[in-house]
């Protein structure tokens, strides 16, 4: 997976985004924490085929961290806490988050997200 990665964008920053953006929308559909845990070798063996310091890394693992977190409100089974709230929300007979309606909300507020992220990450992590 890092060979196809390191294949996908020759740049630091097409990296960069393409983790971001790819961690964001994969987290919407597996829960962010596996994920995560599964990305980190990941970035190790991209960082060491392109024989990346870690200082230059460091805008991956904010990518990373970024994407994996704000994905995670992309859908309903996106984070664990979506559906500890959604638990509790329908325990105490407030309302019942279906997938759809969590997703109605949740995937335009995580493009917001994700915009703002690839900004801060191409300003101020690469800029």
């Amino acid at each position: 997976m890092a060979h196809s990665l390191a294949s996908a964008s020759d740049s630091l920053a097409g990296t960069a985004m393409i983790v971001m953006w790819g961690s964001g929308f994969a987290s919407g559909v597996v829960d962010n924490i596996p994920f995560t845990a599964t990305m980190i070798p990941v970035i190790e063996g991209l960082a060491e085929s392109r024989g990346y310091d870690a200082a230059t890394t460091e805008p991956l693992w904010w990518s990373l961290s970024l994407g994996a977190c704000l994905g995670g409100n992309f859908s309903l089974i996106g984070a664990s806490a979506n559906l500890v709230v959604a638990g509790l929300a329908a325990r105490e007979g407030m309302t019942t988050f279906t997938f759809l309606r969590f997703l109605l909300w949740g995937f335009p507020l995580t493009l917001v997200a994700l915009a703002i992220s690839s900004a801060y990450i191409l300003l101020f992590q690469l800029g």
